[in-house]
């Protein structure tokens, strides 16, 4: 195998790399013996028939597909490792001579990482934002927990009011006809929570268990079901039960039972200096976005466009493998949404430049900085993922290879350079 590299500009080259005959025979012959039991030929058992006569019967380039995908498959990746590129897209393949008793021939189209002019890194101004924590914010913080401290108590002795918890069976028909997934026995709902549409809940408020109703509603015209959109509809609901949300009282008993400390003081001390910790990591984030965005700004980028569409597609995987921990799968999110797979995948491309070009300026302040990543930086990133998968850090260290990490090298260096530019920026 031999290869050579033209440059086509906007950091895109293309390899033309060439095979030799005998090679290009041999993976022929390798495609006739893989696929000959797929080939009968009259007078002969399935998988009998001579190659020479397959190929007289079929044309002579019967084997030629696989035999090329064979041989792309092999010397791609020797070429593209032989040539010393930064390659950063998918090769785009395109075959140039494919014929019995010559070399094979194919080129490989690719984006190459783009060289950035580096502008200002250093001394970035940006906004100050003040971490200030508010009573109304411990308040809430407070109501969350009496909220998850709450109790149902059953109400037996008035009509249903705003905010009540009902539970009640119904049955819904248009034009007199039940729908189906209209039907419910048993049902909670909470009134004033709108998960019901139209006025559904509203028309609950003081009625009195034991008593059959109906509600009256029409479907909103763009509801998902396309049959009821737009449609009205009738509820024959009955009302079974009533019952209502009680929170604990906010008091040194309550502080007590849901934390270390035994009076509310100390309580909402602490609640003030964790929501203190979290907004400050939130403002630092936010400065950190902030001082990138403005030193991307600053810099020339230059991206191929096969580089933004494998980064594209590595966040399509990313989402569609976080949905399957969800039990969702992409086809489902699409249905639901009502998007094409290529609009998803094209809405993601402002992302995915953002995040390339990110990751480029950070490389290139670490470059400009001499930034070290140390025996120490990699020790803690074993031990952090160690953590993560909850593995023995030896057995991470057997895992990673040479090539994973570098790129751990480069990520810490990354990191790194984050948090360089963040300190050395100017608050105004």
């Amino acid at each position: 195998m031999s290869f050579t590299t033209e440059d086509l500009g906007k950091n895109t080259v293309k390899l033309t790399i060439e095979v030799g005959a005998d090679e290009f025979e041999k993976a022929c012959e390798r495609s006739y013996l893989k696929n000959r039991n797929k080939i009968a030929l009259p007078g002969f058992r399935r998988g009998k028939a001579p190659r020479a006569l397959i190929e007289k019967s079929y044309g002579p380039g019967v084997f030629f597909e696989d035999a090329a995908n064979e041989l792309i498959d092999a010397e791609y990746p020797k070429a593209a490792e032989a040539s010393g590129l930064e390659i950063v897209s998918r090769p785009e393949i395109d075959v140039t001579q494919i014929e019995k008793g010559k070399n094979f021939i194919f080129t490989a189209t690719v984006a190459v990482k783009p060289e950035i002019e580096l502008g200002q890194y250093k001394g970035i101004e940006v906004d100050k934002v003040a971490v200030e924590v508010t009573d109304e914010e411990i308040n809430a913080e407070v109501d969350k927990v009496r909220e998850q401290n709450s109790r149902m108590v059953t109400v037996d002795d008035r009509a249903v009011q705003d905010g009540d918890i009902v539970n009640i069976d119904y049955s819904g028909s248009v034009d007199g006809v039940v729908f189906e997934g209209g039907t419910a026995e048993g049902q909670d709902l909470t009134i004033g929570s709108h998960s019901f549409i139209d006025t559904f809940e509203d028309q609950i408020i003081g009625k009195n268990i034991g008593d059959e109703f109906d509600v009256n509603v029409t479907f909103p015209a763009e509801y998902h079901e396309q049959s009821l959109a737009g449609k009205p509809a009738v509820f024959k609901v009955k009302l079974n039960g009533i019952k209502v949300k009680e929170l604990p009282e906010a008091d040194d008993e309550f502080a007590e039972e849901v934390s270390d400390f035994d009076n509310m003081n100390d309580y909402r001390a602490d609640i003030k200096k964790n929501l203190e910790e979290k907004k400050a990591k939130e403002v630092r984030a936010a400065k950190e976005d902030a001082v990138i965005t403005k030193i991307i700004e600053n810099t020339q980028i230059e991206l191929p466009q096969g580089m933004i569409d494998l980064q594209k597609e590595r966040m399509a995987e990313d989402f569609a493998q976080r949905l399957q921990y969800q039990g969702l799968s992409i086809e489902q999110y699409l249905k639901f949404t009502g998007m094409t797979a290529k609009q998803f995948v094209d809405e993601l491309e402002p992302r995915a430049i953002t995040q390339i070009k990110t990751r480029l300026v950070l490389e290139a302040v670490a470059k400009a900085e001499n930034i070290e990543v140390t025996d120490e930086d990699i020790e803690k990133e074993y031990k952090d993922m160690a953590d993560r998968y909850q593995m023995d850090v030896e057995k991470v260290k057997e895992l990673i290879g040479e090539k994973e990490k570098e790129t751990m090298r480069t990520d810490i260096a990354v990191d790194k350079a984050a948090t360089f530019v963040t300190d050395a920026a100017v608050e105004k």
